[in-house]
């Protein structure tokens, strides 16, 4: 369930959010002054404000726990993207510095390119699998790691070469291992249900005034709707509306094949 929140679009998984925040709000005071337990819940009148300062911390440090992770994942995501497409470069610029002919290396590295920014970049944002990258990525090793590259071209430059594609596949799999990691569905399962224990320490606070129950209510959902929402579009850092460009690995593909 909520990874399906997760993958709405920013408007919906936003509307989600007042949804269920409004209903519980709503029905916390309904229960305190209309339902026909209000007179029993109204027996508890006299809990204390600081009460709902521990539900809060708690609410609080999870959440800024878990936008801390949810950054980290963003800024390990744009390393290995930047990473991939720095390898590329030096793969193609140690092909061309090269003595001896390097077509090939740099039609398997063309490819690899292409395939990783038209078929590989577009399924990340539907969790599917590219087999025509996983092939270009086989092809672009075994070119590279062809022992007649040190015979022509000398061992320092085959050893840079191969450290090079190596980078460009310890990226990839950085890349893809980031874009299907479902770690902290708990620990959003466990923000948003403090969330709601945290309208229920308010409503606890405030039995004596509905207003003033309301009133406080509506500021803290309002404000855990702006938080959890904005945390929740960078979620997933190669889909959404917040996500990371495949602008450095375009940049790569036009180094290879000029305009």
């Amino acid at each position: 369930m909520i990874d399906a929140w997760l993958r709405l679009p920013a408007f919906w998984l936003f509307t989600v959010l007042v949804a269920a925040y409004a209903f519980t709000g709503i029905l916390w005071s309904w229960v305190s002054f209309w339902s026909p337990l209000s007179l029993r819940v109204r027996t508890l009148n006299g809990v204390v404000a600081p009460f709902f300062g521990s539900v809060g911390i708690l609410f609080s440090l999870l959440t800024g726990f878990l936008a801390n992770d949810i950054t980290e994942h963003q800024r390990l995501a744009w390393r290995a993207v930047h990473k991939e497409a720095s390898a590329i470069s030096s793969v193609f610029s140690l092909s061309v510095a090269s003595a001896s002919d390097m077509a090939e290396i740099r039609a398997a590295l063309q490819a690899y390119a292409e395939a990783v920014v038209t078929d590989e970049w577009p399924k990340l944002a539907r969790d599917q699998h590219s087999a025509i990258t996983d092939a270009a990525m086989s092809e672009l090793l075994r070119r590279v790691s062809d022992s007649a590259i040190s015979r022509e071209a000398g061992q320092a430059l085959h050893n840079n070469l191969l450290r090079a594609a190596l980078d460009i596949r310890d990226a990839r799999g950085d890349r893809l291992s980031l874009a299907s990691d479902q770690t902290d569905r708990l620990n959003w399962a466990t923000v948003l249900l403090l969330g709601l224990f945290t309208q229920l320490a308010i409503a606890l606070v405030h039995l004596e005034r509905p207003n003033a129950q309301a009133a406080a209510l509506f500021v803290f959902s309002l404000a855990a709707v702006v938080a959890l929402g904005l945390i929740a579009l960078q979620d997933h850092p190669f889909k959404g509306t917040i996500r990371i460009s495949p602008a450095p690995l375009q940049r790569a593909v036009s180094l290879i094949v000029p305009p």
